[in-house]
């Protein structure tokens, strides 16, 4: 409920309460308007953009018992961050896309590798990767919408 230069007696009061309706109570109409803005902008959905991060390509695959294909990689560009998730672009299209399982640079696991290193990669429920194949590293980004 708004209210603009009016206040609410005991038993509005306890009414209100009861059934747990936000009252507010407003001397300025430019309040009124801002609050009832933000309250509208809190509705919308935000958007999302991905942002890339970095890219590698596979340069020779490792085949590892119990685990999987490992793609030894080559950053290119940027940095390739564990917590990043990872497209598989082979020939312009992108084939897949999911989280990083596993970041190695030599046997160390590590949290990041920048651009000119070279690094292992497993990723998360997809083995059918190929040399020459190319992992773009993103994050999605919400971002807020207004009115």
């Amino acid at each position: 409920m708004i209210g603009f230069h009016v206040r609410p007696d005991s038993h509005a009061r306890a009414i209100a309460a009861r059934e747990k309706v936000d009252v507010r109570l407003y001397t300025v109409i430019y309040d009124v308007e801002s609050d009832v803005r933000a309250a509208l902008e809190g509705l919308l959905t935000p958007d999302e953009t991905e942002e890339i991060k970095g890219t590698a390509e596979i340069r020779e695959l490792f085949r590892i018992p119990k685990q999987g294909v490992i793609a030894g990689c080559y950053v290119q560009s940027g940095t390739i961050n564990r917590s990043n998730m990872i497209r598989i672009i082979r020939d312009g299209v992108a084939i897949y896309s999911g989280p990083i399982a596993s970041l190695r640079r030599f046997k160390d696991d590590v949290k990041e590798v920048s651009s000119g290193f070279e690094c292992g990669i497993k990723v998360e429920g997809y083995d059918d990767v190929k040399v020459g194949d190319i992992l773009e590293a993103y994050v999605v980004v919400q971002v807020a919408r207004k009115l």
